[in-house]
């Protein structure tokens, strides 16, 4: 008996859909036991590879990691066990930038099983109750604000992620120095706009996550749930049945005339280096990757797809209010994280500082400073 074990993250889409590919997997290969573990959304950004690979021989991971995992060599390269024809057709069917983003170094590291990205959502029951318009402009997004009727999720992770997404709809996009994370001006008037977004919503969007964010849209009546900016999106709340309240998902407003770029995230399925199984490994991550899977039971458990062709398929489309198809263009123009072995420990060492901005503890010039520092100190290592 062949046995492997998995970790993955600490919600229905993250946790269940593996669950089934796994089962499914094991009915097909009766001589193979998967099992799956799970951690908090934090932890799955947070979590050391090297330990995970250390523990696991499945990893489902997000792509900022892929650079310092290549470069510790904590995965094993999907490419020297996956044939060509297959990783061609991953390729072809990438969601905007998910499977180039899991590449590094000539290798492809992990299979992008699930995609997603900042989107926005919106209470049809509640914008009809309140004859509320759907804001298309970051101004009427700010009215929308003013008179109570939005939430935005402003975890510290996911602040960080928007001040990337709103720099670069201003016209600097991030990371493009080596001295600096975006210039100074601009920086300074994004950071201005998400604190003026953050006093309007309330500081309880401080503590919030996407999944908190969906989970209070889903549950409340309070007119603040009818609208939500920008939060990485959950197919779940999508689908009838799974929560109180079904959240619609739109794509982002502009700002200055542009539409918004949000942060690429979604995770894939990598196999650890110290497995003692990789081929077995390699080949359940191939199979819940495949289309046949990622269209059918993978989303049917649960799951967010990664396989672009389940994005514009119609039956997954009327079974989540068109979730894909009305997301699928925001997906597509999303921003890559940068690719350097020296990011986590930026955004690891960033986030509280986007939190104590939000929060009133710093200046935006204290901010802009503390992020170079961090940033410099990232490259530098």
């Amino acid at each position: 008996m062949i046995e492997l074990k998995g970790i993955a993250w600490n919600h229905s889409r993250g946790f269940v859909s593996v669950v089934a590919t796994a089962q499914r997997y094991e009915e097909r290969h009766p001589d193979v036991r998967i099992t799956w573990e799970k951690r908090s959304l934090q932890a799955f950004a947070d979590a050391s590879l090297e330990d995970l690979a250390t523990a696991y021989d499945l990893i489902i991971m997000d792509h900022p990691h892929t650079a310092l995992a290549a470069k510790e060599r904590v995965l094993v390269p999907l490419d020297e066990h996956l044939p060509e024809a297959f990783l061609a057709d991953q390729a072809a069917n990438s969601v905007g930038q998910s499977h180039p983003s899991y590449a590094f170094d000539g290798h492809q590291w992990t299979l992008a099983t699930d995609a997603a990205a900042p989107i926005a959502t919106c209470r049809p029951d509640l914008m009809e109750a309140h004859r509320l318009d759907l804001p298309d402009t970051w101004e009427a997004l700010l009215d929308l604000a003013r008179s109570g009727y939005v939430t935005v999720s402003l975890y510290p992770l996911d602040a960080l992620m928007h001040l990337y997404t709103v720099c670069e709809t201003l016209g600097a996009a991030p990371f493009q120095s080596s001295d600096e994370v975006a210039p100074a001006e601009v920086m300074e008037t994004a950071l201005l706009k998400l604190r003026e977004l953050a006093d309007l919503c309330g500081r309880e969007c401080l503590r919030r996550n996407p999944i908190w964010t969906a989970e209070y849209m889903s549950r409340t009546t309070d007119k603040s749930a009818a609208y939500c900016p920008f939060a990485y999106g959950y197919s779940n709340y999508s689908r009838p049945g799974y929560a109180p309240h079904r959240l619609q998902a739109v794509d982002l407003v502009t700002l200055n005339g542009k539409p918004l770029r949000s942060v690429l995230g979604g995770a894939g399925i990598a196999v650890s280096a110290k497995s003692l199984h990789a081929p077995i490994a390699a080949d359940y991550a191939a199979f819940t990757a495949s289309p046949e899977i990622q269209t059918g039971l993978y989303y049917d458990a649960g799951g967010q797809p990664g396989y672009r062709a389940a994005w514009t398929d119609e039956r997954i489309n009327r079974a989540s209010s068109d979730f894909f198809s009305n997301t699928l263009p925001t997906l597509d123009r999303a921003l890559l994280r940068p690719a350097y072995s020296g990011y986590m420990s930026f955004q690891d060492a960033g986030t509280p500082v986007m939190r104590a901005f939000l929060a009133g503890q710093l200046t935006a010039i204290e901010t802009i400073n503390q992020l170079n520092a961090i940033y410099k100190t990232s490259r530098e290592s």
